[in-house]
């Protein structure tokens, strides 16, 4: 099946959440600079937010270019992602109205665990619809990073209830990682 129709569905999904976080923040209703300090948190959440969307949908869009082909278990493995980066707006919210409170910075870690478990199984079923050497499997690999992703977010969770701002730190920490793609898929899709 060809897979056009995934990745457009998937990067409108993507820009949808996007809209939906950014509406969420709240107009401040003074006109001096003193009245942005309130909405400072949920901005700076924002931010982090925006930013990991922006990681997932590089991420997404240089792994479909090593994908030839996709079958009805990729979308669901896509679905199955979508909906754990559908949760964003919420748990960005929500950390930000209560000032990265330890519950609501768990709660954003917990989503970051589930969405980037959901990438995980999303490339191994794309790899299981690929041969062994095919550039997918070239690029994609051991998927190290993937992997050290994930316990790193496992760790900021469990750190998130001894300091609250500990645990965001690593968040933090996997996005810095993140923010340049994946070079192994277009070093692939060159040779």
């Amino acid at each position: 099946m060809p897979k056009g129709r995934l990745e457009a569905f998937s990067d409108g999904v993507l820009a949808i959440i996007i809209t939906v976080m950014v509406l969420e923040m709240k107009v401040p209703h003074g006109t001096d600079l003193q009245a942005l300090t309130p909405v400072l948190p949920v901005f700076l959440c924002y931010v982090l937010s925006f930013l990991y969307l922006g990681i997932y949908w590089n991420n997404h869009h240089h792994l479909f270019q090593a994908v030839k082909q996709i079958k009805g278990s990729v979308l669901w493995a896509n679905l199955h992602l979508l909906f754990w980066l559908s949760l964003f707006p919420f748990v960005t919210g929500w950390m930000g109205e209560n000032h990265f409170a330890t519950w609501t910075v768990a709660l954003y870690g917990g989503v970051l665990i589930m969405a980037a478990t959901a990438y995980f199984i999303l490339s191994r079923v794309l790899l299981a619809g690929h041969a062994a050497d095919s550039v997918l499997a070239r690029a994609i690999g051991a998927d190290v990073k993937g992997r050290i992703s994930i316990v790193i977010y496992a760790a900021g969770i469990a750190l998130a209830f001894a300091n609250a701002w500990i645990g965001l730190a690593t968040y933090m920490l996997v996005a810095v990682i993140w923010l340049i793609p994946d070079r192994r898929i277009e070093k692939n899709l060159i040779a």
